[in-house]
């Protein structure tokens, strides 16, 4: 009989372990926002609302000399704060500091939900940027929208760390 309330007791739990809802988190923790197809309009991508934004990144900066530079780990977030509408992302270009396209994070236009946020990130390592780096992005919407693009970075001196923000700005 215990053998028996032993085997009961493994079987119920494996059952109940096996059940268990997976994070429907973890795709977006492990994958940059999948891209998607946005229906075309007559002239492209056709929205009431679209602006170009410059967001200043710094993948690194000076310490007391011109020849003395820290790394950064730089990310851009772009935040739709539509509570009911979707941010259509057309473009995302990273350039370094003398003006040339370093790479360019999309291929196609990506939504943002409402309230949803993506960010992309330089990582310390990465010095093509450099002090002047910046992302040129366009995006549209069907209604009035103000999202927030925001560069943030951070990085550390010895045993210290810091960390500062840079805001886009609408570019024609």
């Amino acid at each position: 009989m215990r053998k028996q309330l032993k085997l009961m007791i493994i079987v119920l739990s494996i059952i109940l372990v096996g059940c268990d809802k997976p994070n429907p988190n973890r795709e977006l923790e492990t994958e940059i926002k999948q891209e998607m197809q946005i229906p075309l309009g007559a002239r492209g991508l056709d929205y009431a609302y679209r602006q170009k934004v410059y967001v200043p990144i710094y993948s690194d900066i000076y310490n007391k000399r011109r020849s003395s530079k820290v790394l950064l780990t730089a990310t851009l977030s772009i935040r739709n704060t539509s509570m009911v509408d979707s941010l259509f992302i057309e473009k995302v270009d990273y350039y370094n500091t003398e003006g040339e396209l370093v790479r360019n994070y999309i291929e196609n236009p990506i939504f943002l939900k409402p309230l949803e946020t993506i960010d992309y990130v330089i990582e310390e390592e990465d010095e093509v940027g450099g002090t002047g780096a910046n992302f040129i992005l366009q995006w549209g919407a069907h209604s009035h929208v103000t999202p927030i693009f925001q560069g943030v970075m951070v990085g550390t001196i010895g045993q210290h760390g810091f960390a500062f923000t840079t805001n886009g700005i609408k570019i024609d």
